[in-house]
């Protein structure tokens, strides 16, 4: 058995997605944006053809592989990888619409979707862009992780504020604070902004929370303070300690009281009872 490439689990999922004539979507894992599902499957019936590709646009096209279309058309002309002159500045934003006919083309090999299946398919003119409004992030990085979820947060706070926690909340500091309903906050907190908490977390009193992420039953005890950092599944963060730099933490992480932790990823299981001053992996 090996890694089918980014096509080749396509093929084997055929007698699924080739059932009958219906379009199917596939992403990438790793991308967040604001999903124009339907507009995308409209766009893409309507057009008739075999693919569509979200497209998104950069500043910096020299730094991705740029879409090329025909002039004054949504159909894909070819594709340009990390261009010295300036061709467009469409980049693929990692997700599409496919036809079932596309299958016809994806052997059961490891086969790259994008560098031997997406040509041919603009070679035969069966491939179209579809642009992308709002943000988009890749957010395979935790840096970029966390990026992506301040726009996420912007974005709900445009579309959905309701789902917010409103500012008049005692806890509340600038805003773009989504709290489960189940957690549990603690007297004379500050959170915000861009600060998202997960079911069943329980934040201590005093607590100082920014620009991070609390997974699933996370306990912040008293007086701790925490910034670009994500804290996973089921992890304690001890009294007066202090979180910053990327710090990452994996399932049932055990901080303990008034340590520093510096952009410091701990596998899963781990407990720390030391500061940790330099960025780097405590296995």
């Amino acid at each position: 058995k090996e890694p089918l490439g980014t096509a080749g689990p396509l093929a084997l999922a055929r007698e699924v997605l080739g059932k009958d004539d219906s379009p199917f979507f596939v992403l990438n894992a790793d991308v967040t944006c604001e999903y124009p599902f339907e507009k995308m499957r409209d766009f893409h019936m309507e057009h008739g053809n075999e693919g569509t590709i979200l497209a998104t646009k950069v500043e910096e096209p020299s730094k991705y592989g740029v879409i090329v279309t025909q002039p004054k058309s949504t159909r894909i002309e070819r594709f340009v990888e990390k261009p010295v002159e300036f061709v467009g500045n469409r980049i693929n934003a990692g997700i599409y619409i496919f036809s079932p006919s596309i299958l016809d083309r994806i052997e059961l090999r490891p086969t790259s979707i994008e560098k031997e299946i997406f040509p041919k398919m603009a070679s035969d003119q069966q491939l179209h862009t579809f642009d992308l409004e709002g943000y988009w992030m890749d957010v395979g990085q935790p840096k970029d992780f966390l990026t992506g979820t301040c726009l996420y947060l912007s974005s709900l706070a445009k579309r959905n504020p309701e789902l917010l926690a409103p500012a008049s909340e005692e806890y509340v500091n600038g805003g773009n604070v989504l709290v489960d309903p189940s957690a549990r906050i603690g007297k004379g907190c500050k959170i915000g902004p861009n600060v998202t908490i997960g079911p069943n977390v329980i934040i201590g009193d005093g607590v100082r929370l920014q620009r991070c992420v609390l997974m699933e039953a996370t306990h912040v005890k008293d007086y701790a303070w925490i910034k670009n950092s994500i804290v996973g599944w089921h992890s304690s963060i001890g009294r007066w300690s202090r979180l910053d730099g990327v710090t990452v933490l994996g399932d049932d992480v055990h901080i303990g009281h008034e340590l520093y932790i510096n952009g410091a990823s701990v596998l899963p299981h781990k407990s720390i009872n030391a500061n940790v001053c330099e960025p780097g992996i405590v296995m």
